[in-house]
């Protein structure tokens, strides 16, 4: 066999991440016990929710330990199995983290149908980023028909999905991207009825130009600029799914804004519902939304795009890029071939 690779987390990064806060290492792939399977990785997923991995604060999560391997979503192969569920070739909804092989009791793996649509998908429009958007939008959103939605880092996994979800429920899907670039793919190849550039000096007076009669959805991915342009224009009883908040990620240092104050007050007197969730909070969730995205995925309802690295080597430097919105659509590394 040959040998095998992994990413460790060499310390904790204070700030932006760089090169010096991972490791990559060689190790000899472990032989699998009774009731075991060896899994070989083929896609590995970034996502920014590994930030917070990186960094011992109080969370959801427990850190990734210093010298531990990174964690992530990940579609492998079964290559060894002393498992009766698993057969050696099965492809498997697993969580290696960033590492070529790992072993695994069976517990948590889910088999992946390569006939249903690209196994890539299983770690993003029809894996946790979809999900995610999926129970965010419909379960905290509820957008109405003709209602308007936001959604930040709408070129993203997640918030390309948030905009054609809406778009499929009648609301009007308004995105905010960064660059020309994004924003086209986000309107003309996605249908979102606009978006705009985070990066134009202008974006607040162009989204309330974009949004004339107010949101009534935000889906947070953001913070940062985005929400202080998004902020001023949600109607009353809009609702709020908070997702992501990637512009604090890097933050050394948490304090309240200078307007909290009014923040508070506009969430009283618009009687706004803000509300955070981790896609875990919906898993009974799970066969709803398999069954409603694989559809709209098959009849093009919901398109996607992915933003590929090759060789778990790229993974930090992938990561970091992901981090300043360098990935143009779900980010991903090829670890593997598909078939070893």
């Amino acid at each position: 066999m040959s040998q095998g690779k992994r990413i460790v987390l060499a310390s904790r990064p204070h700030g932006e991440p760089t090169s010096a806060n991972f490791r990559l290492e060689d190790y000899t792939p472990p032989t699998p016990g009774a009731g075991e399977v060896l899994l070989r990785t083929i896609w590995l997923s970034l996502d920014p929710y590994m930030r917070g991995r990186m960094a011992d604060g109080p969370s959801y999560a427990a850190p990734v330990p210093v010298g531990g391997v990174m964690e992530g979503g990940t579609v492998s192969e079964v290559i060894a199995s002393n498992n009766p569920a698993f057969a050696k070739g099965d492809i498997v909804l697993s969580r290696a983290g960033w590492q070529t092989h790992v072993l695994s009791d069976g517990k948590g793996l889910a088999k992946i149908d390569p006939k249903i649509a690209p196994i890539s998908t299983a770690v993003g429009v029809l894996g946790m980023p979809g999900m995610t958007a999926y129970t965010g939008l419909l379960e905290i959103g509820k957008p109405q028909a003709g209602e308007t939605v936001v959604v930040a880092a709408a070129s993203g996994a997640v918030g390309s999905a948030v905009g054609q979800i809406a778009k499929i429920k009648g609301a009007r899907a308004i995105g905010i991207a960064g660059g020309k670039d994004k924003c086209a793919y986000v309107k003309n190849e996605l249908g979102f009825d606009e978006c705009l550039d985070h990066r134009d000096p202008n974006l607040a007076a162009k989204l309330k130009e974009a949004c004339p009669k107010g949101i009534d959805v935000y889906f947070e991915n953001v913070g940062g600029a985005v929400f202080d342009a998004v902020f001023p224009l949600l109607n009353a009883f809009a609702r709020i799914p908070v997702c992501g908040l990637i512009a604090h990620y890097n933050d050394t240092e948490a304090h309240a804004p200078k307007w909290a104050g009014a923040m508070m007050r506009n969430i009283l007197t618009k009687r706004l519902t803000f509300r955070g969730f981790i896609v875990s909070d919906f898993a009974a969730m799970h066969g709803d939304f398999l069954r409603d995205m694989s559809q709209w995925v098959r009849e093009g309802k919901v398109k996607y795009k992915e933003f590929v690295t090759e060789g778990l080597d790229s993974a930090p430097e992938a990561f970091m890029g992901l981090l300043k919105g360098a990935n143009f659509g779900k980010q991903l590394v090829r670890v593997g071939p598909d078939k070893a």
